[in-house]
């Protein structure tokens, strides 16, 4: 029974909210109930249905609109044209990730339209390897953007072996039911970045006698997870204990992508083809060496490197990203849609000031960057450096209506660099 009005003979029985008060007021046989308490009951119905794995009506239903509709086939080229939007040069690594993602659709549709039903696609995990600050990171945030199944980043570097204080590696599964509203139908189909794998390598020669926690251990723990198989997950994330509602995920389709600087794996290649330098020459010589080595890495190497062979096994393709010169850093720096000089120009336009970057100086932060060894990270740090004192002194209360231009030659840069702390740097 549903009543409106005036009368104050009936009253909610859990607030005490007479129908004055309320816009809605349902009587049962034995009480009343308002608008404002139905809507808090069903947030606690939805919080039990979720404790004991139940899926709110509602929920289901906003999941389905995100992740259930059909999923669209996009070739490699379109794949490796987007991302060529975003990432500048490393044709080779676009190239293997266009074809990953494309073979991981593929997978996913696999059921039911397979030419011979004996057959079965298996995936391809997929390995980066590359030097700081090359893209590897900004690869798998760039594909984030385009594709229509969950898709996740975690940080390697957080997880130890089970029992020890860090987190469990199934929370990587926890971060990939959590981007998708915990919908484990759509998670078993996502996508995982795993970044700083080369973080958790096995430490060799360690004189320590305690245990390797975050190194073999979470390898170990990963293999099952990586190559396909039913893992126990806790929801939230963290260590799971015995009373914690668990949830179970097949990761058999699940793609997983791992990258990492793998910081002296030139060494490594070095002494397998027999070209490791050594005398007083060997600064140089080693420079061409890691230009030229990093591009014949195999499996054999990340073994030697410090990944279980078993762990090596389930990433089977391995991919190297190459250092970046000079031509790259400047575009970098101006062609992405994302470009730095873009963010800047954004920066400055706020403050209704056109921001002009002269080739000369463009040129000149490439080269230190170059020169530091800093990446394409080390640019917005360069950056700063020569724009923190004119983002400092320009915005002016009262005159931002005034439209103004801000140009930057070499000789600025130069000078702003030399008084920074950046600009006492010397090149390692």
């Amino acid at each position: 029974m549903l009543k409106r009005g005036r009368a104050t003979q009936h009253r909610c029985s859990f607030c005490g909210r007479g129908e004055e008060e309320v816009m809605i007021l349902v009587s049962g046989m034995d009480g009343q109930i308002c608008e404002v308490c139905t809507e808090k009951a069903q947030e606690i119905i939805n919080q039990e249905l979720r404790k004991a794995g139940v899926e709110p009506a509602e929920e289901q239903t906003a999941k389905s609109a995100k992740y259930g509709g059909p999923i669209q086939l996009i070739p490699p080229r379109s794949i490796n044209t987007f991302l060529e939007q975003y990432v500048i040069g490393q044709e080779e690594a676009k190239k293997v990730l266009s074809v990953a993602v494309y073979n991981h659709y593929k997978r996913i549709l696999q059921k039911g339209n397979m030419m011979d039903e004996s057959v079965e696609i298996e995936k391809s995990n997929v390995l980066f390897i590359g030097q700081t600050g090359t893209g590897k990171t900004l690869m798998a945030k760039s594909i984030a953007k385009l594709l229509n199944v969950p898709f996740t980043i975690v940080d390697a570097t957080v997880f130890t072996e089970a029992g020890y204080v860090g987190e469990d590696v199934e929370s990587i599964l926890s971060r990939l039911l959590q981007v998708c509203d915990y919908d484990v139908e759509a998670a078993e189909r996502g996508i995982v970045y795993i970044d700083e794998i080369d973080k958790i390598a096995r430490k060799q020669d360690n004189p320590s006698i305690t245990r390797d926690v975050s190194g073999e251990g979470v390898q170990q723990g990963m293999l099952k997870m990586l190559e396909g198989a039913e893992v126990l997950v806790p929801p939230q994330g963290g260590r799971k204990h015995p009373e914690q509602k668990l949830v179970k995920i097949n990761t058999h389709n699940i793609l997983f992508i791992c990258g990492g600087a793998f910081d002296g794996i030139e060494k490594v290649i070095a002494r397998r083809v027999n070209s490791q330098v050594i005398g007083y020459n060997k600064k140089d010589t080693e420079q061409i060496d890691r230009e030229n080595l990093l591009q014949y890495v195999t499996h054999q190497d990340v073994k030697n490197f410090g990944l279980i062979p078993e762990l090596v096994g389930r990433l089977p393709v391995v991919v190297h990203l190459d250092p970046l010169d000079l031509t790259d850093l400047r575009r970098i720096m101006t062609e992405p849609r994302n470009a730095i000089l873009r963010q800047y120009e954004e920066l400055f336009a706020f403050e209704n000031i056109k921001l002009i970057l002269e080739p000369g100086a463009i040129d000149f932060i490439a080269e230190k960057a170059l020169e530091y060894k800093l990446g394409a990270r080390g640019l917005r740090s360069l950056c700063e450096a020569v724009l923190t004192d004119a983002m400092f002194d320009l915005p002016i209360p009262g005159v931002r209506d005034v439209r103004q231009q801000l140009v930057i030659d070499r000789a600025y840069a130069v000078d702003k660099l030399d008084r920074s702390r950046l600009g006492r740097l010397k090149a390692a």
